[in-house]
């Protein structure tokens, strides 16, 4: 399986690669995108499985590139790891078909309990 992991912080995408290998899910190859741009382009590129990304971000906010990647017809897997908890931003990601929204700080067992229903 491959995960892209967007995020504009460096730290925080090596933090969330860290916390991926802490849960049971195993067999996966971590990518990474510095932003939603550089996201839709390692989306064509590399054809992940999953992308977890952040929802404040310079360029594309996280949510505009879910709504990008859904207008191209793309139905791949999205969640959300963000500090953005607001019944608002959890509601507006559902409805542009976010699978999840964890929010910061987060667990292993968070992250695990977010992809259980939608890994299996």
């Amino acid at each position: 399986m491959k995960i892209l992991i967007v995020d504009d912080s460096k730290a925080m995408r090596m933090i969330v690669t860290r916390t991926l290998k802490q849960t049971d899910l195993r067999d996966f190859t971590v990518i990474e995108a510095g932003s939603g741009v550089e996201a839709l382009e390692k989306l064509e590129s590399e054809s992940p499985d999953l992308i977890l990304s952040d929802w404040n971000m310079p360029e594309m906010k996280g949510i505009e590139l879910l709504q990008k990647v859904r207008e191209a017809g793309n139905n791949i897997r999205f969640g959300f790891i963000t500090s953005e908890s607001s019944v608002e931003t959890r509601k507006q990601a559902t409805e542009a078909g976010a699978a999840f929204l964890v929010t910061k700080p987060f667990t292993a067992d968070s992250i695990q309990a977010a992809l259980e229903p939608i890994l299996t």
